[in-house]
């Protein structure tokens, strides 16, 4: 059967009103749209919502599609838009941080970001698709968290468009008719864009070698979540490389390097004391499940979400999400016996 008639007796049963047709026909692309959402949003909660909504205007916009485009790439340009949207919305809204209590002086105060971790459970059903030569990134390196951060720094359709061309792959009309506009357009937001990431990812970073799940790896892991239990900030601070980085999302307040982590980590242990962890997996990075330990009850409270940036045998990078509403996405529990 031609492509175009195959794609018409798919889209017959969907049409006359069979929504168990329509899921099985959009099914394969939910969890390619979920990612989608996230990277030009950074937030997971957010993007389920939007995927949800796409699908809906989906069925009911369904009658309307035309077939000029795949079927996938019209879920895109609807759920693009729907993210466009929300961008717009929250740029109306204010937020606010919440301040913390006379933290040490932080090394560089910087724009709140909102940002949540991807849990990598939900990358495993991610369909292979190669995204073709168009693309610059890989689809590891365009989920891990600089390339998420640096993402949220971007004008909102300079970030569609970047996504769409660079990560994705499609080619420039295609993105300049999700987007509405033209190609002229599409191509000077791809300029500006590239040359705002590339300031934020420097080429060694995006050389840095990454080894997931090696042997090595491991046992760096391991070595600092056992200092993590242990209350133990200098040997914490001993995996760092000299330049590495903290950051805590959406707060401003950054810290670089041994002496002014260190004096973060110890304001945090006086706080609190020693945490519980536990190993997952975050934006195809090594993190943890943090708890906080209460011994009137006997348990740990899920706390936070940490994640770990490495570079060779050391850590370049911490970055600390506050608050449990992610857990569940991982797969880890709301609380722990201790």
């Amino acid at each position: 059967m031609p492509g175009d008639a195959l794609a018409e007796a798919a889209l017959a049963r969907p049409r006359a009103g069979n929504a168990e047709a329509f899921r099985e026909l959009t099914e394969p692309h939910r969890r390619e749209l979920q990612v989608h959402c996230y990277r030009i949003l950074g937030s997971l909660q957010d993007a389920e919502d939007l995927v949800q909504e796409t699908l809906f205007a989906a069925w009911r916009g369904l009658e309307a599609f035309e077939g000029r485009s795949s079927l996938r790439a019209w879920l895109y340009r609807i759920a693009t838009n729907r993210c466009l949207d929300t961008l717009r919305a929250r740029s109306r809204r204010p937020r606010e941080v919440d301040a913390m209590n006379e933290p040490p002086a932080p090394t560089r105060r910087t724009e709140p970001v909102w940002l949540e971790p991807y849990p990598d459970v939900l990358l495993e059903d991610l369909p292979d698709r190669s995204p073709g030569p168009a693309a610059r990134y890989e689809a590891r390196e365009s989920i891990e968290l600089a390339f998420i951060v640096a993402l949220q720094h971007l004008p909102a359709r300079q970030r569609a468009a970047l996504v769409l061309r660079d990560v994705l792959g499609f080619r420039a009309a295609e993105v300049a008719d999700m987007l509405d506009t033209g190609e002229a357009s599409v191509k000077g937001a791809l300029q500006r864009a590239r040359a705002a990431l590339e300031a934020r990812l420097p080429a060694a970073d995006r050389d840095r070698a990454s080894r997931p799940n090696s042997a090595s790896e491991r046992q760096l892991v391991g070595r600092f979540a056992d200092a993590v239990e242990a209350g133990d900030v200098d040997g914490m601070v001993s995996l760092l490389t000299d330049d590495a980085w903290v950051t805590m999302p959406p707060q401003p307040l950054e810290y670089q390097g041994h002496e002014a982590i260190a004096a973060l980590l110890r304001y945090n242990e006086a706080r609190r004391g020693p945490l519980r962890v536990v190993p997952t997996r975050a934006n195809a990075q090594p993190a943890f499940g943090c708890y906080l330990p209460d011994t009137r009850t006997g348990t740990a409270r899920a706390y936070a979400i940490m994640v770990l940036t490495l570079e060779g045998d050391r850590i370049s990078a911490i970055t600390w999400f506050a608050g449990n509403s992610v857990f569940p996405h991982f797969g880890l529990p709301a609380t722990l016996r201790v």
